[in-house]
């Protein structure tokens, strides 16, 4: 729970500023003068194996479209099964060697430290790369993600040399140790919604506890990804410890998935995607499967809440933030019936602000959708809410048709039940469904009638209430008058369909590590 003022903005999960609240800093200076950048800016587009630059094995590309205006920007080598073959074939090799997996762990915090200084040098080059590629706000690029990415890897830089070993209690004459080993070849396949964020959480964890790693990034937005790996290199990460396969999931994805020599998957993206991957694994090695899956977050108003207008600024914020493209988004307010139109009409007012602007302009607070395809599945969810008999109070729209990109106005739907699809399942776009409630009983039913259970938000005056409510609430993270509470100490993971396993904090290192009891005895 947050001290002081109960409706202060937080920072969000993955550790940026609130939307809106983003501080001026040198990235965000350089961000202000991005035109300057552009005509220079160079994309790195090949696979990365074993230390090289190389092209896909069939010699295959696809094409790289900005979402900003839906121009070409680059094409992105397109890997299949022979390039994961390679890959894995590297990684393996780097392991076993013990070029990365074998050293001393105060050895592995300094190289990542000087990654990690490569990475905060080239913040701007990777701030824009995310923007062109992703179509997010610069603001967020470079005042959120670039220094939320950086951190995350410094951090488990740090713990490389911090992590212990335990003795069991065991009788005088034996000694009965338990040790952590790198659990060996980890494929990280990572979404397009935060590109480089999400790399970090996967490469900080699995790279401070000695494995090597292939990273898939989502076709969608693979540039920063590739151009870290060459930083990796410069910096002395071993040749193979950081593989980088662009491709695509049905492709790439698949075969690393199924491979008999990757030992473990580490995914972030759709529950449909996630269940091939234990379906993948059950199939061929049975490899450690960690998955985080999405959500549909609720976020519950109670009528005693301090302060209305911050609370429904706030919603704004929780969907509407990076085009709603957000695991955790608040895609449903389950409000009180007795404020109901109230606060539906102040969230409203905020979503105002929230109107797609240029991307590449520094004032800018929601930007485009990944591509046209996310953009017209966003739509084709708001055509649904109509038939299904919801409301819309508030935009609804493709927006900026004039540019080219891929555009969507937010959207807030009332009259909502959560049967509707538009409750039930995650259309991962700017669309908020608001649902009624009469008593607290009534909103933890709703909150909890969701296959999803990654986070759910609350807002009240009364401690008592709040400890009640977020004991009942079947969530990986419920934050209590706020939307996205929480920095990279904390673990993030869910329940139900969210997904296994945990992502940050130090609780992350546990999935990408065997555990080994010798026993000895004297």
């Amino acid at each position: 729970m947050t001290r002081g003022t109960a409706l202060k903005a937080v920072p969000f999960c993955y550790d940026p500023p609130y939307p809106g609240t983003v501080p001026r800093s040198p990235a965000m200076a350089a961000a202000e003068d991005y035109r300057s950048h552009l005509p220079s800016l160079t994309y790195r587009n090949q696979a990365f194996i074993a230390g090289k630059f190389t092209a896909a094995a069939s010699g295959k590309t696809f094409d790289c479209i900005s979402p900003i205006d839906g121009k070409l920007l680059t094409r992105v080598a397109e890997c299949d099964k022979e390039d994961v073959d390679r890959a894995v074939k590297a990684a393996r090799a780097a392991f076993d060697k013990g070029v990365w997996s074998g050293v001393a762990p105060a050895y592995r915090k300094k190289i990542m430290l000087k990654w990690v200084s490569l990475i905060e040098k080239h913040k701007e080059e990777l701030a824009l790369l995310e923007t062109l590629d992703m179509g997010k706000p610069i603001a967020n690029s470079a005042g959120g993600d670039l220094p939320s990415s950086i951190r995350c890897i410094q951090w488990y830089a740090e713990t490389c040399d911090k992590v212990y070993d335990e003795l069991a209690p065991a009788r005088p004459d034996s000694i009965s140790m338990i040790t952590r080993e790198p659990i060996g070849v980890v494929g990280a396949v990572v979404p397009w919604n935060f590109p480089l964020l999400m790399a970090s959480w996967k490469l900080g964890p699995a790279l401070a506890t000695g494995n090597s790693v292939i990273l898939k990034p989502a076709e969608q937005s693979p540039l920063t990804a590739i151009r870290i790996a060459e930083l990796a290199a410069e910096a002395g990460i071993p040749d193979g410890v950081l593989n980088v396969l662009p491709g695509f999931g049905e492709t790439a994805g698949q075969a690393l998935g199924r491979h008999m020599d990757v030992d473990m998957i580490a995914f972030t993206g759709s529950t449909e995607v996630g269940k091939y991957f234990l379906r993948y694994s059950g199939e061929s090695n049975m490899k450690h499967i960690a998955l985080e899956t999405g959500g549909k977050s609720p976020n519950i108003i109670f009528a005693d809440i301090p302060d209305m207008d911050k609370a429904a600024a706030t919603a704004a914020g929780g969907i509407f933030y990076n085009s709603g493209q957000v695991c955790t988004a608040a895609s449903r307010v389950i409000v009180d019936e007795k404020i109901k139109d109230q606060f539906i009409e102040l969230v409203a007012r905020h979503a105002e602000k929230w109107r797609p602007q240029d991307p590449l302009d520094p004032k800018t607070q929601m930007g485009s959708m990944v591509d046209e395809a996310q953009m017209d599945r966003v739509l084709s969810y708001i055509d649904i809410g109509r038939k299904e008999g919801a409301k819309i109070a508030f935009g609804g729209e493709r927006a900026r048709r004039n540019t080219g990109g891929y555009y969507v106005e937010p959207t807030i739907f009332t009259e909502v039940k959560n049967s509707m699809r538009i409750a039930q399942e995650e259309i991962f776009g700017p669309v908020l469904s608001t649902i009624s409630f009469k008593d607290d009983a009534e909103a933890v039913r709703i909150a909890n009638d969701s296959i999803y259970g990654l986070q759910a938000n609350l807002w009240t005056r009364d401690i008592t209430r709040a400890h009640k409510v977020a004991r009942a609430l079947k969530a990986g993270t419920v934050n209590i008058n706020a939307t996205d509470g929480g920095d990279i100490t904390a673990p993030f993971g869910g329940y139900k369909q969210s997904g296994i396993g945990r992502d940050k904090s130090l609780h992350a290192l546990e999935k990408y590590q065997q555990i080994k009891h010798t026993y000895i005895q004297l």
